[in-house]
């Protein structure tokens, strides 16, 4: 059995929230169901815990994204997602899953599958049980069909190589953790930009994961196409050590933006368009 660690607490937001706020990158981790072979300990954040983030936080609606350690065993997830309706799911699929699987998870709350391409530290390929961006384009049809999204992890410069190619697949890309990129003048993340100005692209703010300084990123993703933004969390973190306090960086966001109207956009209006 996995051990576990307790979910990181975190600091009441200074600022109210709006109401309807979402956090779009979030999990769930419940020890009642088995999880695989895991390079880190698992967070106790059960959905109760979760629930108790958002309270916290000021989010009423939030997205789960399906943890590594659970692979392809959705039951977590598909959980979670039937005991609290304030929720909707990213899962991980390849092209043997069947329709009628499909249509079950989006009778449940699932809205998108996620696809991995950035690289595990220390190693040369994907992060183990990864599914890449090959399989979303064998896939997109049957998202189409949906209307579901397809979630990226990529660096800026994997993202600056697929994206032109992703793109005409018809099927809302949602770029993950601001598309990683090592600098505002990242040539990768400039490519980025320009499809997110083209409303061919949505981004999440989710800085947590950035190697560099976040403010320049999100105000380069703001002036390029505002209704194409997301904030997530990510909590609870993995592999940071000390964890980060999503309330403080709730904090630090709606600071670089300064309009309290430009936070309903992105905290509710774009996130309640693009998933329910």
């Amino acid at each position: 059995m996995n051990a576990t660690v307790p979910a990181p607490s975190l600091s009441r937001p200074r600022q109210a929230v709006p109401d309807g706020a979402w956090d779009t990158h979030t999990h769930v981790f419940d020890a009642r169901f088995p999880a695989g072979a895991s390079p880190y300990a698992l967070p106790e954040a059960m959905l109760e815990v979760h629930a108790a983030m958002r309270a916290q936080l000021g989010t009423a609606r939030a997205v789960l994204v399906q943890p590594a350690p659970y692979g392809r065993d959705p039951a977590c997830l598909l959980d979670a997602l039937r005991r609290d309706s304030a929720l909707r799911g990213v899962m991980i699929a390849d092209e043997t899953v069947t329709d009628a699987t499909l249509r079950d998870w989006h009778e449940a709350g699932i809205r998108a599958l996620r696809f991995v391409e950035m690289r595990a530290p220390g190693g040369t390929g994907r992060y183990p049980g990864a599914i890449g961006v090959d399989t979303l384009k064998l896939l997109a049809p049957r998202l189409r069909a949906l209307g579901w999204q397809a979630h990226l992890w990529a660096s800026a410069s994997q993202l600056a190589e697929l994206l032109p190619d992703l793109a005409p697949l018809g099927v809302p890309l949602v770029i993950d953790h601001c598309g990683m990129p090592a600098g505002a003048d990242d040539p990768g993340f400039a490519q980025l930009l320009s499809l997110l100005r083209d409303g061919l692209a949505w981004v999440k703010i989710t800085t947590c994961r950035l190697s560099c300084d976040p403010r320049p990123i999100q105000d380069a993703l703001v002036a390029a196409n505002p209704d194409r933004l997301l904030w997530g969390s990510d909590w609870p973190y993995v592999r940071m050590t000390p964890p980060p306090d999503a309330g403080a960086m709730m904090d630090a966001f709606r600071a670089a933006l300064g309009d309290p109207d430009l936070a309903r956009r992105i905290l509710v209006e774009n996130p309640t368009r693009l998933f329910d």
